[in-house]
């Protein structure tokens, strides 16, 4: 039994497809990290431990406003730390 949350693994997946998109960001790890918690803070966990459960989740999030949100919450997230990457200044980050 695992037990997945496929708004992580949703976001990273997004997150990617954005940073590829996008020579002016720096992508190192640290801004990626930043990036995705900044986005997952800002939606809905989304856990899955059967198969039954993880086929549901999987559907409920192939609907146009779940793939909306995500989207919109990675791409304030890129734009906020590519603003003020914690990289740069010592911070301890998101």
């Amino acid at each position: 039994m695992e037990l997945v949350n496929y708004t992580l693994e949703w976001v990273w997946e997004v997150l990617d497809e954005v940073l590829n998109e996008r020579e002016d960001i720096c992508k190192c790890e640290k801004c990626r990290y930043d990036m995705a918690c900044m986005a997952l803070n800002r939606l809905r966990s989304n856990y899955a431990v059967s198969e039954s459960g993880k086929i549901i989740t999987k559907t409920k999030m192939l609907s146009v406003q779940e793939k909306t949100n995500v989207l919109t919450e990675v791409l304030k997230a890129v734009e906020a730390v590519s603003k003020n990457p914690h990289h740069n200044n010592g911070s301890q980050g998101v």
